[in-house]
């Protein structure tokens, strides 16, 4: 028994030696500004996937001169990627952010504006049918973020309409710039935000009135207020300020044990869904599983 003992000390103490040998590559490494194509398997239409910082991917929505409204393809290409993401052992924290001059003008209109009219069907019932798939199709591509155990940070700047506010309330953490501005806008096109906004968004702001108001006019939310509300935690002056300050987030995050803050994330948002007791009890699980798997 003592020997066993003695083993598992020496074996902590040689960890810790070759950790803080280490460490200071990692630090060199980190503090490149050049970034890096992670692997291959990385390759999108609509995405543009990069490594900024050690074990800190930054992904782009890539249609600037769209201004990176979402097109069928992205649909796809989001739960592609955020689940190869959710298994690369090389990924701790991830960065979102748009091309060009804003971060999205949510639903690509010109494209997918059919897609809502001209459903497949015989008759009502199947065309009903293949409607509810298509839309829980459209949320997977966002509840894929939420549900990446990996933690998210959204950096905005421009305009975030639409599509772009039912992403980032499906984020963990949300930076913007001094221009930036938000607007749940599918009131204006005849709809209903019915891919995450109407559920996330109450949580996130806690003020339900304001979200009504947002949600039934349409109308801008200022940075400042987005602020204030605590839809977004940090306004920066410009994009290259916030994506500095957003990737040394993630850095720091992506520094610490990842098995710990993975299971943060998960018991974070279980808890929002959940009683306090369910949360306790939820927790007692997964703490036990991650100390004695």
């Amino acid at each position: 028994m003592a020997a066993a003992v003695a083993g598992s000390v020496l074996r902590g103490l040689l960890r810790r030696q070759l950790s803080a040998q280490i460490q200071p590559l990692l630090s060199f490494r980190a503090m490149s500004s050049a970034p890096e194509q992670p692997h291959a398997s990385h390759s999108y239409e609509t995405l543009k996937v990069s490594r900024v910082r050690e074990k800190v991917f930054h992904v782009e929505l890539n249609r600037p001169d769209k201004r990176n409204a979402m097109n069928t393809v992205f649909w796809r290409e989001m739960v592609v990627c955020f689940n190869k993401i959710a298994q690369d052992s090389e990924c701790h924290a991830v960065v979102v952010s748009g091309a060009g001059k804003l971060f999205s003008a949510g639903i690509d209109l010109m494209e997918m504006g059919s897609a809502f009219v001209m459903v497949e069907g015989e008759d009502t019932a199947r065309k009903a049918w293949n409607l509810r798939k298509k839309i829980r199709e459209y949320q997977e591509s966002f509840t894929v973020l939420e549900r990446c155990p990996k933690p998210v940070i959204a950096a905005v700047h421009g305009g975030c309409i639409g599509g772009g506010v039912d992403l980032i309330s499906a984020c963990d953490i949300r930076y913007c710039t001094q221009d930036a501005w938000f607007q749940v806008k599918e009131v204006d096109v005849g709809l209903a935000a019915d891919v995450g906004t109407l559920q996330r968004l109450p949580r996130i702001i806690g003020n339900q009135s304001l979200v009504n108001e947002l949600a039934f006019t349409a109308r801008k939310m200022m940075a400042p207020e987005a602020e204030s509300s605590g839809l977004v935690s940090r306004v920066f002056q410009d994009k290259q300020a916030m994506l500095e300050g957003a990737f040394e987030l993630a850095a720091d995050i992506a520094g610490k044990s990842p098995v710990a803050v993975q299971g943060t994330k998960v018991n974070l948002i279980y808890s929002r869904d959940h009683s306090v007791s369910e949360g306790l009890r939820y927790m007692v699980s997964n703490q036990a599983a991650a100390l004695y798997p």
